[in-house]
């Protein structure tokens, strides 16, 4: 059976399992809210960890923490807090923080639950009772010292997302643009037949197909990029309501140079502290981007997921890895499973932006937004679905792909848009009755052209030259 200890906070005793490193308010939120199973998720509660560890630094540099004020800590105390703040920071201690997604909009439990964890492993380290009623580093006065929830949480917010981006979702973004301009490069001299609306179109060259899906993935590195660069600025020197009461005026600038050099995220001060606390525009901004990305994704996986149908009766143009088997009553079918654990991720993550943007425009009144820890969990959730979703893609389908020049080229001359070309030749109106023509007779363009000579053979044959139709002519 499970033994508990007694913490004391301003309601009151609380009971606490014996052993836990949290106090009375973090025992307080795990019984208010046992909702999702779900606690923050592990990037957060390292950036939580990483700006204690910055917000110490500052209030040491100021003299605040050894002052003249109540309890001034020894400068081995203070060294003690930092340890343990750097200690969380770096993923240790994970399962002292139980708290819910779903809690108190602003995210003073999981504060709470930081200040009282470190309050513990800092008084550990100096040599006290972790465990003991009075804690050598107190987790309001020491801990959480010229700060506020109302500033820190969104402060790691941010923290978390440009550190997730930076250091995840840049990375996988680029090895799959690679991946696919690679595939470009090697397939450009395989002619295809096009496709608009899913009907059959122009040729064009199997590479250029592949090389727009590796603009768009350039173009989703560019949008990773600003979305990180719209979370730079951070709420911390606010305080309460974005006064910055209680706090020193340099401390704001002083955390964000700290978490600037500890990250190499280029981190500053809010511009304005009320605004910084209030609203939480950057984060839509920034998950804005990251919807971009993934409707971006999305469509390359269903694109190469059309391009690999079959074998036998669909496009088969490209021949993707096989995976595992992919049915239960049909033997020998495989199915293009990363296409469709990629569709599914995306459109997680695209569900994930109407939260994030009814929770900035529903969930901010006057100096503060409450709804935080879901913003939290929802942009944290998407860039850990798109990175490693894309790791995965690249690792299991596109660096696994072939191309089936046969099947490519087989399309070509069959299509009725071949006769596109013609247009200059012989204008649209008698283009398109060669077409409908064609299509009843089932031949092609230009066996049709011959039966009944529209053109010189040698005019023909450079009109329907399909490399030709792949590039401008002038």
């Amino acid at each position: 059976m499970t033994q508990y200890r007694t913490e004391h906070d301003s309601m009151g005793d609380v009971q606490v399992p014996a052993d836990a490193y949290y106090g009375a308010q973090t025992q307080r939120a795990v019984e208010n809210f046992p909702i999702s199973g779900w606690p923050l998720m592990p990037s957060m509660i390292s950036a939580m960890g990483l700006v204690k560890y910055a917000c110490g630094v500052a209030n040491r540099d100021l003299g605040k923490l050894t002052g003249s004020g109540k309890n001034p800590l020894s400068d081995a105390q203070v060294e003690a807090m930092l340890q343990a703040a750097q200690e969380i920071a770096d993923g240790q201690f994970a399962d002292q923080f139980p708290i819910d997604v779903f809690q108190t909009g602003s995210g003073t439990s999981s504060n709470m639950n930081l200040n009282e964890v470190i309050s513990s492993r800092a008084t550990e380290i100096a040599g006290g009772d972790r465990l003991g009623t009075e804690k050598l580093i107190h987790p309001n006065d020491h801990v959480n010292m010229g700060q506020s929830t109302n500033d820190t949480f969104p402060t790691a917010i941010h923290v978390a997302t440009a550190i997730q981006i930076q250091t995840k979702l840049l990375p996988a973004l680029r090895k799959m643009h690679a991946s696919l301009a690679d595939k470009a490069k090697q397939w450009d001299k395989i002619i295809k037949i096009g496709r608009t609306h899913l009907m059959d179109a122009t040729p064009l060259r199997l590479g250029q197909e592949f090389g727009g899906f590796a603009r768009q993935l350039e173009l989703s590195i560019s949008r990773a990029e600003a979305a990180r660069d719209a979370v730079l600025e951070l709420a911390v020197g606010g305080t309460a309501v974005g006064s910055g009461i209680n706090t020193h005026p340099e401390f704001g600038s002083r955390v964000a140079q700290e978490l600037a050099s500890k990250t190499g995220v280029a981190f500053v001060e809010a511009v304005n502290h009320f605004e910084a606390n209030a609203t939480r525009d950057a984060l839509v901004h920034s998950h804005g981007e990251l919807k971009c990305i993934a409707q971006t994704l999305f469509n390359v996986a269903n694109s190469i997921r059309w391009l690999g149908s079959g074998p036998r009766c669909g496009f088969f143009e490209v021949q993707l890895p096989s995976r595992q088997p992919g049915s239960s009553i049909m033997p020998g079918k495989v199915n293009p499973v990363m296409c469709e654990s990629m569709m599914q991720l995306t459109a997680r993550v695209m569900g994930n932006d109407t939260c994030m943007t009814f929770s900035g425009a529903a969930g901010g009144n006057f100096q503060l937004n409450i709804m935080m820890p879901v913003m939290a969990h929802s942009i944290l959730e998407s860039i850990h679905l798109l990175s490693s979703g894309s790791e995965a893609f690249i690792e299991f389908c596109l660096d696994g792909m072939e191309a089936n020049v046969e099947a490519c080229e087989a399309s070509v001359e069959k299509s009725l848009s071949m006769c596109t070309s013609l247009n200059p030749l012989i204008g649209y109106e008698q283009a398109a009755k060669l077409a409908k023509e064609a299509f009843a007779s089932g031949q092609t363009i230009r066996e049709l052209c011959r039966e009944k000579g529209i053109l010189p053979e040698d005019t023909l044959t450079e009109a329907l030259d399909p490399w030709k139709m792949t590039e401008p002519q002038a």
